[in-house]
């Protein structure tokens, strides 16, 4: 691994006011010296403000993180992304993920057949389909959850000078980890994840996982969002402290994420914080979470203490981070320097 690179979040708040506003802030954060471009998929779609991004920018590369997968078929999916990077001269990353069955079949209305079974067949999908768009495979993926067996010149592109995407896939449990390290390219750690469950439980499984497929961290990029709550006063680093414990109240009320709770010796947490967000109790989370769990999951304190925090913890089992551009560009720059002197 060489030093870590650095995305930023792109495409929220005010930033989604207009197309004129989102193509200014994306050429901002280029020129503010980020290496990637990230859009989650919350309140909007993650693909849109990425276009607009690819038409605004020459260098920076344009990441999904993440886009629920199985929202959509592989052969949208498949489509969305083939054109962001045909747009972007090569530039984009394709991360995705699960979500939560009840997401995906009452938000969404779309089948649940198991997360890792389903990703799995969706990835294998998608390169099927990429197969056959680049390399002029027949279409004919037959799956238990997918089946893609039609495609005709009409709708195939044609503008395949730059080459399929990377796709990064989110994951939590040993399932998940195990079909990342098959079938995908990369992973895309969860923020709520400590160093002491990455390195202890997640690591040595992504080894050997990998290993079995005839593969090694050296091809296989881990990406991860770290948690940082910071503050040039005090009293944004209250504000920041309580709204990162916030949301680790929110991830940590989860079932299929008590695992990370469980390395701690804290899975107790999980089901007083699932109780409250049954009850609506939203604004009372943070006063579940102490000072010490918050400090487990995240890089706390000033900004270049906090990245330094990041690089102690991280640097040479990660390939890529995230920061936010809150801060004037020397205090950014200096926090971009102490990430990626990590080794």
């Amino acid at each position: 691994m060489g030093s870590i690179k650095i995305d930023t979040v792109y495409a929220h708040g005010k930033e989604l006011a207009s197309t004129e506003t989102l193509g200014k802030r994306a050429r901002e954060l280029e020129e503010l010296g980020f290496d990637g471009l990230m859009v989650a998929e919350i309140a909007h779609d993650p693909f849109q403000p990425l276009v607009i991004a690819a038409a605004n920018t020459s260098n920076i590369e344009l990441r999904t993180a993440i886009a629920v997968a199985l929202a959509r078929s592989p052969m949208t999916m498949a489509n969305s992304a083939h054109d962001i990077n045909a747009w972007s001269g090569g530039r984009f990353a394709l991360g995705i993920g699960s979500q939560i069955k009840p997401h995906i079949t009452r938000r969404f209305s779309m089948p649940w057949h198991g997360p890792a079974k389903q990703m799995r067949e969706y990835i294998e999908a998608m390169r099927a389909i990429w197969d056959c768009w680049y390399d002029g495979k027949p279409l004919d993926y037959r799956g238990e959850c997918y089946q893609h067996t039609l495609m005709t010149p009409e709708f195939t592109p044609t503008n395949t000078e730059h080459g399929r995407p990377p796709i990064l896939m989110a994951a939590v449990g040993p399932l998940m980890l195990k079909t990342a390290c098959a079938v995908a390219d990369g992973l895309i750690v969860h923020s709520f994840c400590t160093e002491h469950h990455f390195k202890t439980n997640m690591l040595p499984l992504l080894e050997s996982e990998l290993a079995a497929n005839g593969r090694s961290l050296d091809d296989f990029i881990i990406q991860f969002p770290v948690f940082t709550a910071t503050g040039t006063t005090e009293e944004e680093l209250e504000e920041a402290k309580r709204a990162i414990k916030y949301r680790i109240g929110f991830y940590g009320s989860t079932p299929a994420y008590k695992t990370v709770l469980d390395a701690h010796g804290w899975g107790d947490l999980q089901p007083v914080l699932n109780r409250m967000t049954k009850e609506g109790q939203w604004d009372q989370l943070p006063d579940q979470i102490s000072d010490e769990v918050l400090e487990a999951f995240a890089a706390v304190g000033e900004p270049v203490a906090a990245a330094q925090t990041i690089a102690d913890r991280f640097g040479g089992v990660i390939d890529r981070t995230l920061l936010e551009a809150k801060y004037s560009p020397e205090v950014l720059e200096a926090q971009i320097k102490v990430i990626q002197a990590a080794a």
